[in-house]
């Protein structure tokens, strides 16, 4: 894995550790970037990845703070999935990165894990077009169920809409 620029290897975080002695063929590496730790999976292992740190009285990762996608279309992976969760008692974060491809792009769902990821799932399958296998009710949650317009999230999306504004009537004032 390459390290991005402003950023350093998370390799000897215990958490990065832990994963690491536990799922070598899931990891790929991990980055800190001032202080959060951030660690790269195969899309494949990324369930019990997460399983491993809720249940494990070590990690005690209780709360799932955020789930995210960034669209870059330049690679081949073009999705990256974030996951960030919280130790309460621990006090501390972790996030997990894992990249998806248009073509297959679907990452199994952590609601099973933890119930609060269920509109945060749901959320970025609306405006990313990210499926979480599993999820136990996977439809909008912003936009109109019948909205077919795509993901406005996406970097292929137009700023202005794919014409529908063009179709409003202006109040004068």
């Amino acid at each position: 894995m390459k390290i991005p620029r402003g950023m350093e290897t998370g390799d000897a975080h215990p958490i990065a550790q832990a994963v690491r002695e536990r799922f070598p063929g899931i990891y790929l590496g991990s980055t800190l970037f001032r202080g959060d730790l951030s660690i790269h999976l195969q899309k494949a292992g990324l369930h019990a990845v997460c399983r491993f740190l809720k249940d494990d009285p070590e990690m005690d990762f209780d709360y799932p703070i955020h789930i995210a996608s960034v669209d870059d279309p330049t690679q081949v992976e073009r999705f990256e999935v974030i996951h960030e969760f919280f130790s309460i008692r621990k006090k501390w974060q972790v996030r997990l990165k894992t990249r998806v491809r248009a073509d297959d792009c679907v990452v199994d769902s952590v609601v099973d894990i933890w119930k609060g990821a269920d509109f945060l799932e749901r959320e970025v399958f609306d405006m990313m077009g990210i499926r979480f296998v599993g999820h136990p009710n996977l439809k909008r949650i912003l936009l109109p169920d019948e909205y077919d317009e795509g993901h406005p999230l996406r970097k292929d999306f137009p700023v202005e809409g794919r014409g529908w504004r063009d179709t409003f009537e202006f109040l004068e004032s």
